[in-house]
């Protein structure tokens, strides 16, 4: 029986990856706690401004007006500047999304972008109204409200790896996995890359040599890059190589699970 409605996605590579969307319930606790942290920023603004305005500038009428214009001005940046900041730097997460463990993500399953995190800050307000966006999101297929119809995005359970499917590992991309910690920046790898990583893992013995091998190059490369690895060890294939980023993202985002 499942909890969430799922949704199947294919990326650029050409692979099907499943999510499970954020539900109604986990946005709004996520929601909450970034309205928190919003109304503790523009209240310490509306405070320092204020103080300004009856200390020290209360005998100059036309600057004080100037300043509630400022006020008013600075309360619309922080409240559309607060999710596009944090969704764009943290990969589609908030404070609020990452303590929910959700995360917006493109239609196609990439990371979101500034360009869409600016479109669903700036129609937040609509949403918000009369709680439309709630009502798009209990109704609508895949739990959108306005401001991901309109930028193409989708609100994900955060993607955790699973132990449905035992891997194969070589001892080679064992030792691997210890070393690429300390050379990498596995930081930068987001939680879908992982799952195309485990996705092509457990589905390689089924796919031709031809084709394991072109995916297998193809996708390490891209890792590589996202990782910033100057250079795969002598003798290292692509496919112990992706075994190694696979062990070692593995221990660094979820310690102690056996996967």
């Amino acid at each position: 029986m499942k909890f969430f409605n799922q949704v199947i996605l294919e990326t650029p590579e050409s692979v099907e990856l499943e999510f499970s969307l954020a539900g109604i319930g986990n946005r709004v606790h996520a929601l909450l706690i970034d309205y928190v942290i919003w109304s503790s920023l523009v209240f310490l603004c509306q405070i320092t401004l204020v103080y300004l305005i009856f200390n020290y500038l209360g005998q100059y009428d036309s600057l004080s007006q100037f300043l509630l214009a400022i006020q008013l001005l600075v309360v619309f940046v922080i409240q559309v500047g607060y999710f596009v900041f944090f969704e764009t730097i943290w990969q589609g997460q908030t404070p609020g999304k990452r303590r929910a463990k959700i995360r917006v993500i493109q239609d196609d399953g990439r990371p979101v972008q500034l360009q869409q995190a600016t479109i669903r800050s700036l129609l937040r307000p609509i949403d918000d109204l009369l709680f439309l966006g709630m009502f798009f999101i209990i109704f609508s297929k895949q739990e959108k409200r306005i401001g991901d119809f309109v930028a193409g995005t989708l609100v994900v359970q955060e993607e955790r790896p699973n132990d449905r499917t035992k891997l194969s590992i070589s001892a080679e991309s064992q030792t691997l996995a210890k070393q690429l910690p300390e050379v990498t920046n596995l930081s930068a790898l987001l939680p879908e890359d992982f799952a195309i990583i485990r996705d092509y893992l457990q589905r390689r013995k089924g796919m031709i040599t031809t084709a394991r091998k072109e995916v297998a190059l193809r996708l390490a490369s891209q890792i590589k890059e996202i990782i910033a690895l100057e250079k795969v060890p002598s003798g290292v294939t692509a496919n112990q190589f992706l075994e190694a980023v696979y062990l070692a993202y593995q221990e660094e985002s979820y310690p102690g699970e056996n996967l």
